[in-house]
């Protein structure tokens, strides 16, 4: 078959393809990112690009999404555009991914003071919170004679059993392998890593000539389905040495996680979409050991946490039962794995470890999340939230948890809106209006490209503040309001006109746009008072309310209250808790007991599966509405709206 070269601008990647390929398996093969929601099934419209030279056939299927200006233009979806010749493509501002806005910051909550530790002379650290995934021990062992002739791998078990009480002790096939040349070589004097199973089993993970006792790294990591952060951690003094994020490599197979488990378990397969996950990993580890001078044999450990697909495909399970009824994954509890197993560029023995998770939606970041937050630490009534696509609750304190997953769609990570995008340069993040002004501002004070999910919850609060929508959503039939106008099928509000965006075109909002909004923040509330109401609590219960992911830490909490996302409670009782699934990680890099405890918070999670509970969907339809149908559950509201 044929080959042509595709050129992507502006950016000028060039790649050679088959004839017949499409331009979004040119440009994934390429390097160049292209948003594509749907995963390529042509549905959602978003990777718009322009044909500037060249001939390519675009299927019939994707004229819907383009208007008579555009499709004489050259434009086309490029998950819908077979290449035909070589071709150059514009990617216009758009469809690109830049500068997105990830949060790497993370912060634990702590309710009591620590209690006084002993201090392990072997490791020189609190031996009953600071036990690694991974230590190292050095070794000096005297040489075997005729009065003490043990085997050498005994000789090595006796000097650790010296130094550190262990009942247990195992080692591989592949560590042994070589074990009588190292001793000799090394004049006995080498270094094991150990792996603590637990407190009965410690494995020697290698052995090494010397003292490298001071050079023993670990890497936390939260894969995320829109980006991926990871930290170097020193793992003999807990500190950590630097943080490195990126956007998940697997967006060009589906921005959800819905699209990747139908290309896993479909046309695509598991091995492309694992790899692109591995592959996103592996460049920011690189990334961190470059700076921070750091060999990849002397990190010897990874801990990750992540929603259950995702931790699925990082970990090479098929994903395909998640998302069918009754929705159960291939496992909550995964079993440890290795670097070397995973193709991580790390120590090959490496120990990898994923936090548990409850059930198929929600995952080891919430489990994670409630570690690093201490609800279970403390006998106040606290909710944990994490919004995203779906927005995963839990809610409880030290004697019972309960939580859920609602499915609150694409539009807070903005998407599924007109002019919706995510949080990267030029995206409108806050909004205030006063009359016929509006004042925005945009992520890196860059010229307009639309607006994410934090811009779409201000805005609607504030066109309801100011309004100009009524509690249904809705523009007047009649509205007098400059900036309100009617499209070919909807009303929308302009929020920027052509001359103040980066390509010309308005950022608008519509009634369509408002009314997925509206949705989304319905099913959060919807699933808060399903699960309050289940133990007998309303919202004035919640004395803590700590929101977690990149979404909440730059939401507007009054806002948030005003349209009916959040409770109406006082906003102090409300706390932003930044990246909790990387704390969590982390923690459960830094402490055999975190995993444990984290191990034991996923079975205490009592799950609630709000598909099959009628209640959900009575209480679904009473949030439709800003903020809610019951105003008396929104009495500040109410006072402010005078209704």
């Amino acid at each position: 078959m044929a080959k042509y070269k595709v050129v992507f601008q502006p950016v000028g990647g060039k790649v050679e393809v088959e004839q017949e390929s499409r331009i979004l398996e040119a440009a994934a093969e390429s390097g160049i990112y292209i948003n594509s929601l749907c995963g390529g099934e042509g549905v959602c419209g978003k990777c718009r690009v322009q044909i500037t030279r060249g001939e390519a056939k675009p299927t019939s299927h994707s004229i819907r999404f383009l208007s008579r200006e555009e499709i004489n233009s050259g434009f086309v979806l490029a998950c819908q555009t077979e290449v035909k010749t070589n071709l150059e493509v514009w990617v216009p501002p758009e469809a690109r991914l830049e500068e997105e806005q990830i949060l790497t910051t993370e912060s634990m909550v702590c309710y009591d003071a620590p209690q006084d530790l002993q201090v392990s002379e072997t490791f020189d650290i609190p031996s009953l919170l600071y036990l690694p995934v991974t230590k190292k021990l050095y070794l000096s062992l005297p040489e075997p004679s005729l009065s003490d002739n043990i085997a050498d791998l005994d000789r090595v078990y006796r000097e650790i059993r010296k130094k550190i009480e262990a009942p247990y002790l195992e080692t591989s096939l592949s560590t042994l392998r070589g074990l009588a040349e190292l001793l000799r070589e090394s004049k006995w004097q080498v270094t094991a890593t150990l792996h603590p199973y637990d407190e009965h089993c410690i494995e020697i993970l290698s052995l090494e000539p010397g003292d490298t006792c001071a050079e023993n790294y670990g890497i936390a990591c939260d894969i995320g389905t829109t980006t991926i952060v990871v930290q170097l951690v020193d793992l003999r003094s807990g500190s950590i040495l630097g943080v490195e994020a990126s956007h998940n490599q697997q967006a060009k197979y589906g921005e959800d996680v819905i699209s990747r488990m139908i290309f896993a378990c479909g046309r695509g397969g598991l091995s492309p979409i694992h790899n692109a996950v591995i592959d996103s990993v592996n460049t920011l580890i690189d990334t961190l050991l470059e700076k921070h001078g750091v060999a990849a044999s002397n990190v010897t450990a990874l801990t990750a946490a992540g929603n259950t697909t995702m931790t699925h495909l990082f970990m090479g399970l098929e994903p395909c039962t998640i998302r069918l009824e009754p929705y159960i994954p291939t496992a909550n509890f995964l079993p440890t794995g290795s670097a070397e197993e995973l193709n991580l560029h790390l120590h090959p023995k490496a120990v990898v470890a994923c936090l548990p998770g409850v059930s198929s939606y929600v995952g080891g970041d919430i489990t994670a999340g409630v570690l690093a937050s201490g609800i279970s630490n403390s006998s106040q009534i606290s909710a944990l939230i994490d919004i995203g696509t779906n927005g995963e609750i839990v809610i409880g304190n030290n004697e019972w948890l309960v939580c859920c997953s609602a499915s609150a769609g694409p539009a807070f990570e903005g998407s599924g809106t007109k002019c919706g995008m995510r949080a990267t340069r030029g995206a409108i993040q806050k909004v205030h209006i006063e009359s016929d002004q509006v004042q925005y501002e945009t992520i890196g004070g860059a010229k307009v490209r639309g607006i994410c999910g934090s811009g779409l919850i201000d805005t609607i609060a504030e066109l309801f503040r100011n309004r100009i929508i009524d509690p249904n959503g809705k523009f007047p039939a009649e509205s007098a309001h400059p900036r309100v106008q009617k499209n070919e099928d909807d009303m929308e509000f302009v929020l920027a006109s052509g001359d103040e965006t980066e390509t010309g075109k308005s950022v608008v909002i519509t009634e369509s746009d408002i009314s997925n909004l509206i949705k989304s923040k319905g099913a959060i509330l919807a699933a808060m008072r399903v699960m309050l109401n289940s133990v007998g609590m309303s919202f004035e219960s919640l004395e803590r309310i700590f929101v977690a992911g990149g979404f909440g830490n730059y939401l507007d909490v009054e806002k948030a209250i005003f349209i009916g996302l959040l409770p109406d409670v006082s906003p102090e009782r409300v706390k932003f808790i930044g990246n909790s699934s990387l704390t969590g990680a982390r923690m459960g890099l830094l402490s055999r007991h975190a995993l444990e405890r984290a191990n034991t918070l996923a079975r205490q999670m009592t799950y609630f599966e709000l598909s099959v509970d009628p209640k959900f969907y009575d209480e679904f339809v009473a949030a439709l509405f800003l903020p809610h149908t019951d105003m008396d559950l929104f009495p500040s509201i109410k006072r402010m709206m005078g209704s």
